[in-house]
């Protein structure tokens, strides 16, 4: 392990590294490098702290890049030593992509690798370097979205690490399967967009241009992205986060310009939106965004896709043809984004594979749930558009002494958004205080 310590406002950072094996089930064959960010107060560099570990969602993200004591941290830093991991896969961690995949090999060999990389696997990863940093002592986890997922697998397969458990947006089902998460979300994402209209009439119409106009032309951006009419479509995820109506109002009010070819999709427009649709730094979100859900000896088989048809007013086609207004889609990957993203082309065999799976280990343990004993406290979001409201209660309800709070004063991105607010309320909760 490896340290180098510096300073920003208000917070000392140290970056550490561990070594860890790929695979836990064999512990003395091929290793992989994680990279995690250390943070403290100022003048507590060597205080005897409690630790807090940090578990960003996705999958596929790598841990928040804060300057300074942004959002939650600065709460976190009252109380604890916080560590900021980047989970296998993401960041500094191990970085799975189109340049790093190939070095395992052939598809099914990068597909088996990519097995190695779901919560069952982070967890793991967490207790060894918990007994590295913490000296053997527990530790309270934060779990932001499918952060949260990790944290309710550690609930059921370690809790002896944990201290306390604060859950953000992030309570799975227990024993769903993708089909049923996605035939949950379609309703939500129309809502979601039914109400970005209510707000802002006037994008129906700009919605509907820029569909047929994409619809028509396929335009390739120029990161080399081919902008479908699907592709425009998926910029609903945006929708989910606080910010994210008003974010894509400013992004479709200024979509066209003048030229002497005639009107044509602007080149801020196609820099922005090819931005927004490219998976570049987080492919593994991709690859691997049904896979954990996926358990019981099913396929994923490319759920999303497969239950939109059972949605035909996200048909993009028809709506424009029948003069509907277009309906934009939420979280979800699909097979067509593999041939649309030049980040995802090479890696578009093996994610096949990874579909098709089906020898998934089990996620969570129900009778180990049942008996908790580690505090545990969530932010549940009212109407939150990416996990499931009643999924995450009947959760909630599953583990033992779990306490939820529900709230429709943030969306998804409320740890982020509410901050020390939200961090406050779930460490009163977990102490009783609340």
């Amino acid at each position: 392990m490896s340290a180098a310590r510096y300073r920003q406002a208000g917070v000392v950072l140290t970056d550490r590294r561990f070594s860890v094996p790929l695979d836990h089930s064999a512990p003395d064959g091929e290793k992989i490098e994680l990279y995690a960010r250390e943070a403290v107060a100022p003048g507590r560099e060597d205080a005897d702290l409690p630790w807090l570990l940090y578990l960003q969602g996705g999958p596929g993200f790598g841990a928040n890049r804060f300057s300074g004591t942004q959002a939650w941290l600065g709460r976190a830093l009252k109380d604890y030593r916080v560590l900021l991991l980047d989970q296998r896969g993401t960041g500094a961690s191990a970085p799975v992509n189109r340049q790093t995949l190939p070095l395992r090999g052939d598809a099914p060999q990068q597909a088996a690798y990519l097995g190695f990389f779901r919560a069952d696997s982070i967890v793991r990863d967490c207790e060894l370097v918990r007994r590295e940093v913490t000296g053997g002592a527990p530790w309270t986890v934060l779990g932001q979205s499918f952060g949260g997922f990790c944290t309710v697998n550690y609930l059921s397969t370690a809790p002896e690490g944990l201290a306390a458990a604060l859950i953000t947006g992030g309570l799975p089902t227990l024993d769903g399967h993708a089909d049923d998460v996605y035939r949950a979300a379609y309703p939500r994402v129309e809502r979601k967009v039914r109400a970005h209209y209510a707000r802002y009439p006037m994008d129906v119409e700009r919605a509907r241009e820029i569909g047929a106009y994409v619809l028509e032309h396929e335009p390739v951006l120029p990161n080399g992205y081919r902008l479908t009419l699907e592709a425009f479509q998926s910029l609903g995820i945006w929708l989910g986060a606080g910010d994210g109506s008003d974010r894509l109002h400013y992004l479709l009010e200024d979509a066209f310009v003048r030229s002497p070819g005639g009107r044509e999709l602007s080149d801020a427009f196609q820099e922005q939106i090819g931005a927004a649709l490219s998976y570049a730094s987080h492919p593994l979100y991709a690859v691997l965004h049904e896979a954990i859900y996926a358990q019981g000896g099913r396929a994923t088989d490319w759920s999303a896709e497969r239950v939109r048809g059972e949605f035909p007013q996200f048909d993009g086609a028809k709506a424009l043809a029948n003069g509907g207004a277009l309906l934009f889609t939420g979280e979800s990957v699909h097979p067509w984004q593999f041939d649309a993203d030049p980040a995802l082309r090479p890696l578009r065999e093996a994610a096949e594979l990874v579909a098709g799976r089906v020898d998934w280990a089990p996620l969570y343990d129900s009778v180990r749930l049942a008996a908790n004993e580690v505090p545990v406290a969530a932010a549940v979001y009212h109407d939150d558009m990416y996990v499931d409201t009643g999924m995450a209660l009947r959760t909630a309800d599953a583990i033992r002494g779990a306490r939820s709070w529900v709230t429709n004063e943030f969306e998804h991105d409320g740890v982020r958004a509410g901050g020390s607010r939200v961090l406050d309320r779930l460490l009163g909760m977990v102490r009783g205080e609340v």
